[in-house]
């Protein structure tokens, strides 16, 4: 007799995995240089500045257990400090909420701040963790383009006039991911002012805003409304595998939060929070530890860039990377960049298309580039790849 199946929620109906997900399975082969990915270097991480902090957080079998669901006392301490200076108004510990990685706040932020059919506005091309976390809340998603200054605010604001009644805003500010643009400090100024016209919520995604090349980013959307919920982590400048992530909320979030992460995990490691915490704290070395990630990824930011424009010339437009880990470049020829990319594997190259971030806009003719994980001469030689698929 053949057992039947019980059905799943419908909630699942219609998602989809990760674009990128899928493509990073395909391109584990040596042979093939990867620009896929959005990962930072591993080479870069401080393996050997974790294993102090591990083993001195090892020494305390109380690091062992279960912690607070809000994240351990200490790291919320270290973690107000470092966001009262970043946003410049002094920040409690109670509006301080450690989660497992920057993704996890935002999951628990659409349970929190979102119910079925709720409008949500995020930026096209937009961060696909974003629109999976909100298309599995049941949110109605509507996008407004970007720009050389981010997000653009005059496209907010035809939706708004046309009675368009968002619950939340989405944004990449610093360094956006796929874009490579960071929200200018007047449109900054400009989104705190809707969000609190209009009351609404803005999620500022913000985990590369310390990977600057030139000059430090703008203060944060959240310096200027308390409608405004920071997210980060230590995945970009420290390592993933801590799975540290935060949010700066009013405490009536946090606390919304934390009866919904109780459910989820009860708590995040006390291990690796304590090891977060070390690192932080230790003010000196964490700045020249970060000092030198950014020139690393400014030298290959620049390389990745300058090959992309001298190979291809006026047949790409493509940003600048002032910071960050992307390149977002669009075609000018009519690429299409999902039917060359089988042509660039095969040349040993991998890019993710643009139609993987698209919301409502055809980016068929654009592709996202990552810079972080390979040398100038590695990334040189994927740009000629790129060109030897592209004259195919």
């Amino acid at each position: 007799m053949s057992a039947t199946i019980p059905p799943l929620s419908r909630r699942l109906d219609g998602m989809q995995s990760s674009a990128i997900r899928d493509l990073l399975k395909l391109t584990s082969r040596a042979d093939i240089i990867g620009l896929a990915g959005g990962l930072p270097d591993t080479e870069l991480m401080p393996r050997d500045r974790i294993a102090v902090a591990a083993q001195a957080a090892l020494a305390d079998r109380s690091r062992l257990q279960y912690t607070e669901s809000p994240g351990w006392g200490p790291l919320r301490e270290v973690l107000a400090v470092r966001e009262s200076a970043r946003i410049g108004r002094p920040v409690d510990i109670d509006e301080v909420f450690v989660t497992h990685g920057s993704q996890q706040a935002l999951s628990l932020l659409a349970e929190v701040l979102l119910d079925p059919g709720a409008l949500v506005v995020c930026e096209d091309p937009a961060y696909v963790g974003a629109l999976q976390v909100f298309r599995a809340a049941g949110a109605r998603i509507e996008a407004v383009p970007l720009d050389a200054e981010g997000m653009r605010l005059d496209a907010l604001r035809e939706l708004l006039s046309a009675g368009e009644r968002p619950a939340v805003v989405h944004t990449v500010s610093n360094f956006h991911n796929p874009g490579g643009v960071t929200l200018s400090s007047a449109r900054r100024r400009e989104l705190a002012e809707l969000a609190e016209t209009y009351g609404f919520w803005v999620i500022e995604d913000d985990p590369y805003g310390e990977l600057w090349f030139d000059r430090p980013s703008p203060e944060p959307v959240a310096a200027y409304s308390r409608n405004v919920i920071r997210l980060s982590s230590v995945s970009k400048i420290l390592a993933p595998s801590l799975r540290v992530g935060w949010m700066v909320a009013p405490t009536e979030v946090c606390r919304a939060v934390e009866l919904l992460k109780q459910g989820a995990d009860l708590c995040g490691s006390a291990l690796t929070q304590q090891i977060a915490a070390d690192l932080l704290s230790d003010t000196d070395w964490l700045a020249a530890h970060v000092d030198s990630v950014r020139t690393v990824y400014g030298e290959r930011a620049r390389a990745l860039v300058g090959a992309v424009r001298e190979r291809f010339g006026d047949r790409v437009v493509s940003t600048d990377a002032a910071g960050g880990m992307f390149v977002w470049v669009d075609f000018t020829d009519g690429t299409d960049t999902q039917a060359m990319l089988p042509r660039a594997l095969d040349a040993g190259v991998a890019y993710v298309p643009g139609g993987a971030f698209a919301v409502s806009t055809d980016y068929s003719h654009s592709m996202r580039l990552c810079f972080t994980t390979s040398d100038q001469v590695i990334l040189r030689e994927a740009v000629d790849r790129l060109a030897k698929a592209h004259e195919q």
